[in-house]
């Protein structure tokens, strides 16, 4: 059999837990998975897989190949794309990873745009707020917010995003509106956890200086939406992006506090791994994205950095 097919046969179903969705996936019988899954282990002399009436898990040496294999099946995309580009016909799957509440404001509403626009790509997006391996993990793109850190990906610039101080009405009555960067010190301050800074506030002073603030709130939460609603609340003071708090702030639910003392906006971006060929899927889907987020985040230059 061949080796890619028997390749495919093994990823997915370890990514998708069984023989049957695998099989689905791939438009294939379940019987035809299963044989070449089988025929892999035979010509590997190895069980990869652990096989229960249940469900379907890798062995040690299984996740271990599986490892390896995503990237052959990623190298092996990449070279079909290298003809595609030449055709200039984007196609297939793209897998992309997203803080979740920038995907649910953000990126979902474009993405509806993107599908209409390109009808043989499809898109697997995962929404969650940690930092995911884009290669050991089969991503093709990820959208990093702030500063992004040294390493071998390629980055382009999508949008910026403003970062707000805000709290709700009700809290601002009871405990009065800062006057200044100083004074946030003597207030509760809502925390989001995955901040690149910890759990320090870096905020400008009325000369543009920067004045730096400690979060020590009673409530720290590692996702923006539930941060929004604890200030909504009535909670404490929180500092999170405009595409978060923007909309809460001009119907009043929320309102800015200390506007003067606005940090540089964060840089939207999409973070790819290094490729000579980049897929025609990915390069659609930035340049839908540069336009999409205009009018979400404001524009942002691009710019492609190692």
């Amino acid at each position: 059999m061949d080796r890619l097919s028997e390749m495919e046969a093994f990823v997915r179903v370890v990514d998708l837990g069984g023989f049957t969705d695998a099989a689905r996936k791939m438009g294939l019988s379940k019987s035809a998975v299963s044989k070449h899954v089988a025929s892999l282990e035979d010509r590997l002399g190895a069980r990869l897989l652990n096989r229960t009436t249940r469900r379907v898990s890798p062995t040690e040496i299984g996740l271990a190949f599986y490892d390896r294999a995503i990237r052959v099946l990623a190298e092996a995309e990449e070279a079909d794309a290298m003809v595609s580009t030449m055709q200039d016909n984007p196609r297939g799957e793209l897998r992309i990873s997203a803080p979740f509440s920038f995907g649910i404001r953000a990126l979902a509403p474009a993405i509806t745009d993107f599908l209409g626009k390109y009808p043989d790509i499809s898109v697997h997006m995962v929404l969650d707020d940690r930092f995911v391996e884009l290669v050991a993990e089969g991503f093709d793109l990820a959208i990093r917010i702030g500063d992004l850190p040294d390493s071998s990906m390629r980055a382009r610039k999508l949008a910026d995003a403003e970062v707000m101080v805000v709290a709700s009405p009700a809290y601002v009555a009871a405990h009065g509106a800062p006057a200044s960067v100083q004074d946030l010190a003597s207030h509760n301050l809502l925390h989001y956890s995955n901040l690149s800074s910890g759990n320090v506030w870096r905020l400008s002073g009325p000369g543009g200086q920067e004045r730096q603030v400690r979060a020590v709130g009673r409530l720290t939460i590692n996702n923006g939406d539930a941060l929004r609603q604890a200030a909504a609340d009535g909670l404490g003071i929180a500092m999170l992006p405009d595409f978060i708090v923007g909309d809460a702030v001009a119907t009043g639910e929320l309102v800015e506090l200390v506007p003067e003392s606005r940090r540089p906006p964060l840089g939207v971006y999409a973070v790819y791994p290094q490729g000579r060929f980049p897929q025609p899927k990915l390069r659609a889907f930035i340049d839908h994205m540069v336009e999409a987020l205009k009018e979400t985040c404001g524009a942002g230059e691009s710019r492609a950095a190692e």
